[in-house]
């Protein structure tokens, strides 16, 4: 075998490599309930949930509980199916976290309870056009 087929089949063995690594420990996208039944199976991957936090009907965002030392909180958060779930995160809160429009929590179940070990924020544009009254 030449030394340029030797090269080559190491790069494409490194390359699957790399995608069978990466692939590994990609999440997905769930609803607590998908998120629940994995973890009855034993699942304890990592996995994401799209949603809004709980507003009363004057939209203010509401159940959002801080702890006593403020190094964590726990809040309820409604998916896209309007499933309704209490999730913990061990971290302050987020800046603007209350305005936000969408919310996506990354974790897992543990016990009956979602743990969010990163939360990623979709808070309003102070871009958007304002109307003009006129």
């Amino acid at each position: 075998m030449k030394k340029s087929h030797i090269i080559g089949i190491l790069v494409i063995a490194m390359a699957m490599g790399i995608i069978l690594i990466t692939a590994g420990d990609a999440s997905s996208y769930v609803t607590f309930d998908e998120a629940k039944r994995r973890e009855s199976d034993g699942d304890r991957s990592k996995i994401h949930v799209v949603g809004k936090l709980k507003k009363a009907n004057s939209d203010e965002v509401i159940d959002i509980i801080p702890s006593d030392d403020q190094l964590s909180f726990t809040f309820v958060m409604l998916d896209e199916s309007g499933a309704e779930q209490k999730v913990f995160h061990p971290n302050p809160i987020p800046q603007d976290f209350d305005r936000s429009e969408q919310v996506v929590v990354v974790g897992s179940y543990q016990k009956g309870l979602f743990i969010a070990d990163k939360i990623l924020l979709k808070c309003p544009s102070k871009y958007q056009e304002e109307e003009i009254k006129i």
